[in-house]
């Protein structure tokens, strides 16, 4: 039960609402990447929530303006396939539906490592990766890019370059150069993607005090069943029980909440006054740096939410129950 009762006021109600991304209020755009413009095996859409990922298209007003990270859905066809291209940041692909298959790429080598739904990928910085949907329904993903405005992708494989068209599906790797992804593994490049594949069932559940779980898949300390370690940003998993709930605290970055499975209270605190938004699945709220905020389950189901910080380090949020 929320124990705050002040009054709310609609100018902090309209400023929360305005940092909410409602799935249902946005598209898909299927021009969100023209490199592909003319190549319908590399069709994809892209929904944008907070700046523009990997898009060229930084001017959309209706997404939310990116401080350290950006997030968007990805919707990538039964089939279709995306060029091997690299990054100059991390960039981490959530599985929310379907199987992905994922492949890096270095000197013509190529590891495949397929991912299920709630595993990511962190992609290294400058490391040639590509995806290909290689099973028989649709894959949905969350991508986030750990910088506010990347630089668009550098294509190392792609048909505008020429490429032969086996070798940019197989993201680069000639005959008999395809390896399969094996975190035991002693090629070097299989070495390299294990520590940067999390999966949900290897990832520990951590009861935090005030009453949720979380499953933490990137930190700046990694390791067995602590995920990914990055000096990036932060990214974890909460399982929230319907009736758990938090008091108001601030973090010195912004945060961000999406919402996968279930509902959930995000309120914001200002001068004594309060605002509430009620999130469902996929709908996204991101909380500014300095912003006392909160959120609770007023549901009859747990809420799962992707939760993502702007800031790499261990949490320093000492979570009280309200």
């Amino acid at each position: 039960m929320n124990v705050i009762a002040r009054p709310e006021t609609p100018a902090l109600q309209a400023a929360l609402n305005a940092h909410v991304g409602r799935h249902v209020n946005k598209v898909f755009d299927w021009d969100a990447f023209p490199s592909n413009r003319g190549f319908p095996d590399l069709a994809r859409a892209q929904m944008r929530y907070i700046g523009a990922g990997g898009s060229p298209k930084v001017g959309d007003t209706s997404t939310l303006k990116p401080e350290h990270f950006t997030v968007s859905l990805i919707h990538k066809p039964v089939g279709n396939y995306a060029a091997c291209h690299a990054h100059e940041i991390e960039e981490s692909f959530l599985i929310l539906q379907g199987v992905l298959t994922v492949g890096w790429e270095q000197e013509g080598e190529v590891v495949e490592v397929r991912l299920g739904p709630k595993d990511m990928i962190l992609n290294a910085r400058d490391i040639g990766h590509g995806f290909r949907n290689d099973g028989v329904e649709p894959v949905l993903m969350s991508i986030s890019v750990d910088v506010g405005k990347p630089l668009p992708p550098r294509y190392l494989y792609h048909p505008k370059l020429g490429t032969d068209p086996a070798l940019a599906r197989s993201f680069g790797a000639a005959p008999g150069k395809t390896i399969p992804f094996d975190p035991a593994g002693e090629h070097p490049l299989q070495k390299l993607m294990a520590g940067h594949v999390a999966r949900h069932t290897d990832l520990r559940p951590e009861r935090d005090p005030a009453g949720f779980v979380r499953r933490v898949y990137v930190s700046a300390e990694g390791g067995p069943g602590r995920g990914v370690a990055s000096d990036t940003c932060r990214k974890e998993m909460l399982a929230i029980p319907a009736g758990c709930a938090v008091r108001p605290y601030e973090r010195e970055v912004e945060d961000a909440f999406m919402v996968l499975e279930g509902e959930l209270t995000v309120g914001w605190e200002e001068d004594g006054r309060t605002a509430e938004a009620v999130l469902g699945p996929r709908d996204l709220v991101m909380n500014p740096a300095g912003r006392r905020h909160w959120f609770r389950n007023d549901g009859v189901v747990p809420a799962t939410v992707w939760h993502i910080v702007g800031a790499p380090g261990a949490e320093t949020v000492r979570f009280q129950a309200a």
